[in-house]
């Protein structure tokens, strides 16, 4: 069993900016993200001096047991709505055998943030349509999928659906 003390969100850095780019790109997280490419040094630095400084955004990284597990982002947040996104450690996760645990605890923690800490009401985001894994957790945590819509990105066309979760329909934690 993890302890509370054992995992966090917390803001991003500049300290964190490369550890950020390195898990973006694990190919397990690359496989289903919108661009697919590989994040290069300059245009993750570009990201980052306008992530950092727009307020309609949060970058959290998410900790576990000490160690950096992943990067929760959140943006467009505009009144009681916001969209988000996350990635985890993939490679090291899997490799301790703690993917499952951190994914639900990130879930959580991300969920409770975007409703506690943000005042969210509608919480959105989107999810490749061959991502079952992901469609599943995310059934799991209550959000509801939207029309699926074609997009062409980084040279394939892919198959995106949006999500949304409301505020009162969230799994509250024990």
């Amino acid at each position: 069993m993890v302890s509370t003390v054992d995992l966090m969100l917390r803001p991003a850095t500049e300290h964190d900016v490369d550890t950020m780019r390195l898990l973006r790109n694990q190919q397990a997280n690359r496989d289903v993200s919108i661009q697919s490419h590989e994040i290069t040094a300059d245009e993750h630095a570009a990201w980052w001096a306008k992530t950092s400084a727009d307020p309609t955004r949060r970058v959290l990284i998410y900790e576990r047991e000490g160690m950096t597990a992943g990067v929760v982002n959140f943006f467009d947040i505009e009144g009681s709505t916001a969209a988000w996104g996350f990635f985890l450690d993939a490679d090291g996760l899997a490799e301790r055998g703690e993917t499952l645990p951190a994914w639900i605890e990130v879930m959580k923690e991300a969920t409770s943030y975007a409703f506690d800490e943000l005042g969210l009401e509608l919480l959105t985001g989107e999810v490749l349509e061959h991502n079952a894994v992901v469609r599943q957790m995310n059934r799991r945590f209550r959000f509801t999928e939207g029309t699926p819509e074609q997009r062409y990105a980084d040279g394939r066309e892919i198959t995106v659906i949006p999500i949304s979760l409301r505020k009162q329909d969230r799994r509250k934690g024990k």
